[in-house]
């Protein structure tokens, strides 16, 4: 019966990777010139009909229901009868990354003022605290939220913060992508292919421990980031890790000669040299983390792979389209952003 379970998946799966939005697509994309026909051109596939009946009139509305549309997508998945416990392990696993993001918008909204933003997917979303997590108007409440939500690690780290112990909201930040990735690392321990999914997750790991190097650098954190390096890195170990730090941004690259990081470390340098933006540095890295690993999970079936990878696929064209539709909203000619695109096959 299993194999029968994970045969059904797989062919569930693979059928819904076949209906997201295409480097095809966005080269329409690019001959348009509103949301409208943006939304015209992708209606052929699974997000495009959802957002069919959407009300769209600024970035901030199409943002949110594509949150919602990746929401549905794993509420359906979940709601399958023939879904392998390994493969609810995998994703009950993976998706507390949006617990992590939703903690630090919740800490931004404190700091700010003003009612965070959230993803709709994950632990607190599924115990019905999200709104809750926003509306925090001090650590407290964000604590209380994580506690009840069996996060406790997570409110710890939260509580380092509120106390005046953490020495920035970045290396807070850091710790808790630390405490994440150290968890995912974990989890394939007994489950089939498990060896192959923790060198996928090692390999995350090093693209965080590159955004975690490349934000201390420009951010002139130095050292004082070091404890923050995840352990368990695929190529970058720890001492690699807080070995980079200690470089300027132009010395990364050779840092890494030799290594399949080294394009990537370039491609950083000249992005920050272009934008003199964070955002585009982690745009650039995350666009390579999903190429390496398409190499690696897309062709795996039959396994808890498919879990990871079709997680994977959604993730990347939830990306596209923000980057799309935000280029869109703001007149910007979807040309000068497709370099930032990155596509499932």
């Amino acid at each position: 019966m299993t194999n029968a379970k994970y045969a059904f998946m797989s062919a569930y799966l693979k059928g819904a990777e076949a209906k997201i939005v295409t480097s095809e697509h966005i080269d329409r994309v690019s001959k348009t010139p509103n949301i409208q026909d943006v939304l015209e051109v992708i209606k052929d596939t699974d997000v495009g009909r959802y957002l069919e009946e959407a009300v769209i009139k600024t970035f901030d509305d199409s943002d949110r229901y594509l949150w919602k549309y990746f929401s549905q997508c794993l509420e359906r998945l979940r709601g399958l009868k023939l879904v392998p416990a390994d493969i609810l392990k995998v994703l009950d696993a993976y998706i507390v990354k949006y617990d992590v993001l939703n903690i630090k918008a919740a800490l931004q909204g404190i700091a700010t003022g003003k009612k965070a933003s959230m993803i709709p997917v994950g632990i607190i979303d599924g115990r019905g605290l999200l709104d809750e997590l926003s509306q925090a108007e001090d650590g407290g409440a964000i604590i209380k939220v994580l506690v009840e939500c069996k996060l406790g690690a997570y409110a710890s780290i939260v509580e380092e913060y509120v106390a005046g112990e953490a020495k920035s909201k970045f290396l807070s930040e850091a710790k808790l992508d630390r405490e994440y990735y150290t968890n995912l690392l974990t989890m394939p321990k007994g489950i089939p292919d498990g060896s192959l999914l923790t060198k996928a997750f090692s390999l995350m790991i090093d693209m965080a421990n590159l955004q975690l190097v490349n934000r201390a650098i420009i951010e002139g954190i130095g050292s004082e980031a070091d404890e923050f390096v995840i352990g368990g890195g695929y190529m970058i170990s720890d001492k690699v890790a807080k070995d980079l730090i200690a470089h300027k941004l132009a010395d990364v690259p050779g840092a890494l000669k030799g290594t399949q990081y080294q394009g990537i470390a370039e491609e950083v340098v000249a992005s920050y040299s272009r934008t003199k933006s964070v955002t585009a540095v982690e745009e650039t890295i995350d666009k390579h983390k999903f190429r390496l690993l398409r190499e690696m999970l897309s062709p795996r079936v039959l396994t808890p792979l498919v879990i990871a990878w079709y997680l994977i696929v959604k993730e990347i064209e939830i990306r596209n389209l923000r980057l799309v539709l935000k280029a869109t909203f703001d007149n910007i000619p979807v040309e000068e952003i497709k370099d930032y695109l990155v596509f499932a096959s």
